[in-house]
């Protein structure tokens, strides 16, 4: 790991991108998760090109998408709690362009980890309970940590150290609220 202008810009970006990751565990609103989201994925895409590491970046793009169809279908179809058929084609049909943009791009088991994660961080913004997506945020956490440690992004194993931490706490603020809110 050479610290070369591309290397900093990079760590730069991914800074970015874990300020608005860890801004999203604090958010009670879905749509708001995701806008701020969309803007982490930007950043993150932008870090992964740089890095050459191009399962990550097509991860983030697909993010990118992921948030776009979530934002269009709340939009169009207005706020809803329950999970219907369409709903699940989404996911599933998500789920299928993972797996597609992820054979051009594959660098070895390791790099998996990325895809991994945006299975699970889209299952975690598909479905509609806030706590569930601040639950799911520690093994998304995780396999990114181990993403970035594969790919030698020294602010990417630092932040996504720090991240855990905020999921954990987001996720323990949210389930006492919820506690409270049912008592």
């Amino acid at each position: 790991m050479e610290f070369t202008p591309i290397y900093i810009a990079s760590q730069v970006l991914t800074v970015a991108m874990y300020i608005t990751l860890a801004i999203t565990y604090y958010l009670k609103d879905r749509k708001a998760i995701l806008l701020v989201n969309f803007l982490g994925c930007i950043f993150i895409a932008s870090a992964y090109l740089l890095l050459s590491a191009y399962t990550g970046m097509a991860m983030a793009l697909i993010a990118i998408t992921r948030n776009i169809i979530f934002l269009i279908d709340e939009k169009k179809n207005g706020k809803s709690e329950t999970i219907n058929k369409k709903d699940i084609v989404i996911l599933l049909s998500l789920y299928l362009i993972i797996i597609i943009v992820t054979i051009p791009f594959y660098n070895g088991f390791l790099s998996l980890l990325s895809v991994f994660a945006t299975f699970v961080f889209t299952f975690a913004v598909w479905q509609k309970k806030i706590i569930v997506y601040k639950f799911l945020g520690m093994p998304i956490s995780l396999l990114w940590l181990s993403y970035n440690i594969f790919i030698l992004s020294l602010f990417g194993i630092v932040l996504e150290s720090i991240i855990v931490i905020f999921a954990a706490i987001g996720f323990i603020l949210e389930w006492k609220r919820k506690k409270v809110l049912t008592t």
